[in-house]
């Protein structure tokens, strides 16, 4: 299990090195913009945020958000544990949206996701939550 943690995490370290050295690397991850996030939460598919308590607390949330936070304030994660987490709100082929603050973070994760890990419906949110907010969408507080 140890191993297991350790590979993945090393290879994502790779995965999230090479993503910044090329452009849309995966075509099977959707994009989605205010609207299109509109209509899938209308349509009941899962949202994850996956920023941290702070960041949850400085924005409010989505609605009905899975909150699951990938990466530590020092940019530490722990792929083992957030999967466990994720896998008890949707499986490999189930739709699900990611969110963070700007759509960076999820960006990342969703092309790991969807190219290494065989996730097949991953939709990200592209300017995150501070555009969501930007445009006067509606947020909720985390307590």
């Amino acid at each position: 299990m140890i191993c297991r943690a350790k590979l993945i995490n090393s290879f994502l370290t790779v995965c999230f090195i090479s993503l910044f050295f090329l452009s849309d690397v995966a075509a099977e991850v959707v994009n989605l913009g205010n609207k299109q996030l509109k209509q899938m939460l209308a349509d009941n598919v899962p949202i994850i945020d996956l920023r941290r308590y702070d960041e949850w607390q400085s924005t409010g949330i989505v609605e009905n958000s899975h909150l699951i936070t990938f990466f530590d304030s020092k940019g530490n994660y722990n792929v083992e544990t957030w999967l466990q987490a994720l896998d008890k709100i949707v499986a490999k082929n189930d739709k699900f949206i990611l969110i963070c603050r700007t759509g960076n973070r999820t960006g990342t994760v969703a092309h790991f996701l969807d190219k290494k890990l065989g996730y097949t419906q991953v939709y990200h949110v592209q300017r995150g939550i501070k555009n969501w907010i930007q445009k006067g969408n509606k947020v909720i507080s985390v307590k």
